[in-house]
């Protein structure tokens, strides 16, 4: 080979064995930390601020901010994932809740637009899409298991509004840790994974411009590893004609990294309650789910909030990992408005 990968951010090969004990990757909220969200709320409605109008400083939160810079510290410098507990949700209305995960949510990033509707703040909830759509989005289709994958931001942030009537675990894999065992075991499909691939926008492109677009699944930049790795939407840019085919090494290259990202040694799982927040480093961590059922007769539809956040603790990234590669999804600011059925 011409190209000689190296192992990046070696710090963070964790496996499940190493992250076993939820404690370790869990901020538990506090009675003086719920006390000091609560109040934040009162003063976000009591203002009449728009939910996209409040900032970090429109919702203080003086004691737990160093906790909040330890979680992001541990996002990016550390294991790259980070639950966050304890919110008594009984006491608020879905709005509130969604409240108190944007203000949280301000404390760790500033928020990306999640697609050309130019949402900040997303659903993650059956849309009636069907993944045989071929310009649907994950966040939208209901049921089915989401193999692994990453999103389009630096942090990505869900908060359980509720749950499943049965399944739907969040599932994070240490894509770091299968790098580095690709280095070690087939530094062949590494040096594939840094060439460019062909991406299908799903019908988001800018006015005018190609179905496709063209970037690499791995990139070492200023000694850190960025991963971008969405083998579905890889796959399907080759329903366009004029898109470059994929070979049969590059082929191999994403099935091999999907079938490692399923092993459970590089796994943890999930259950999200209501209430319950999960931020990840987009770039270390490849996040899926498992096959749910709903019942919303009874009021057990899964819904989730989906913040795409840029960190301020890393102060650059590859162009290429820069939301301003889809300018063009930015123009407005909004909230996607799904209903959701009534908790019981």
């Amino acid at each position: 080979m011409t190209f000689q990968p190296k192992p990046l951010d070696t710090h963070v090969n964790w496996r499940a064995a190493d992250v076993a004990d939820p404690a370790a990757w869990t901020l538990q909220l506090d009675d003086a930390d719920q006390a000091e969200i609560d109040a934040a709320v009162r003063s976000v409605q009591a203002g009449g601020l728009d939910i996209l109008d409040v900032s970090r400083d429109e919702f203080p939160l003086s004691g737990l901010v160093p906790k909040l810079a330890e979680v992001e510290r541990e996002l990016i410098d550390g294991r790259g994932f980070v639950r966050i507990a304890g919110l008594d949700a009984s006491r608020y209305s879905d709005d509130e809740l969604t409240l108190i995960y944007w203000g949280i949510g301000a404390h760790l990033g500033e928020p990306w637009p999640q697609n050309k509707h130019g949402h900040l703040l997303g659903d993650v909830t059956d849309q009636g899409k069907t993944a045989d759509d071929p310009y649907s989005r994950g966040n939208e289709i209901g049921g089915i298991a989401f193999d692994y994958h990453t999103d389009g931001s630096d942090l990505v942030g869900l908060m359980c509004l509720r749950p499943a009537a049965r399944g739907g675990l969040s599932c994070v894999a240490n894509v770091v840790a299968i790098y580095n065992e690709l280095v070690k075991t087939r530094p062949d499909l590494v040096e594939v994974l840094y060439e460019k691939f062909p991406w299908d926008h799903r019908g988001e492109q800018p006015k005018g411009g190609k179905p496709y677009y063209m970037q690499p699944v791995f990139t070492e930049f200023e000694d850190r590893l960025f991963v971008k790795f969405i083998p579905q939407y890889i796959k399907s840019s080759q329903k366009y004609p004029e898109t470059p085919r994929l070979t049969a090494l590059q082929r191999e290259a994403i099935d091999t990294m999907s079938q490692m990202a399923r092993d459970p040694d590089f796994n943890v799982y999930m259950d999200l309650q209501p209430g319950v927040m999960q931020f990840i480093n987009n770039y270390h961590v490849l996040h899926g789910r498992s096959a749910y059922e709903d019942d919303a007769a009874s009021g057990k539809k899964r819904h989730l909030k989906r913040l795409w956040l840029a960190t301020r603790r890393l102060s650059s990234r590859p162009p290429h990992f820069h939301y301003k590669t889809r300018a063009h999804w930015g123009q407005t600011r909004s909230m996607s408005h799904v209903p959701a059925v009534e908790r019981v």
